[in-house]
């Protein structure tokens, strides 16, 4: 058994290549299972940019209000409660919405040591679709 205390892992802020506005990062797990996992928290007007998942990811909101699109689907309204499943490769994007804060867990499976494949920043105008 290994316990990771509340405090342990430093929070880190969500870099500007990956990330537009005021992200934080919260590590929950990771190594040595396939599977990692974080709190990531978003201030109003914030999200990643386009990005896929080699083996799917699943995140859970547990505060405040998002918004989650995949290519070519509307941009759709995520809430405390909500699970959303991004099936592999979709390409897709989540963050707060612009007047509210919204916080969720991800857990994404690595491949050959792989969560993620970043792509391009979302732009305004697909983010003022919402």
């Amino acid at each position: 058994m290994d316990i990771k205390r509340n405090g342990s892992r430093p929070s880190g802020r969500g870099p500007d290549e990956y990330f537009t506005g005021a992200v934080r990062i919260d590590p929950l797990f990771q190594e040595p299972a396939r599977a990692a996992g974080a709190s990531v928290t978003f201030e109003p007007g914030a999200r990643t940019a386009w990005h896929t998942h080699p083996l799917g990811q699943t995140i859970i909101v547990t505060s405040g209000l998002g918004w989650a699109q995949r290519e070519g689907g509307p941009v759709e309204e995520i809430r405390p409660g909500d699970v959303v499943w991004f099936p592999p490769g979709e390409k897709h994007w989540h963050g707060a919405t612009a007047a509210t804060a919204m916080t969720h867990i991800a857990i994404q499976e690595q491949l050959d040591g792989k969560t993620v494949d970043w792509l391009e920043p979302v732009s305004e105008e697909q983010y003022r679709a919402g």
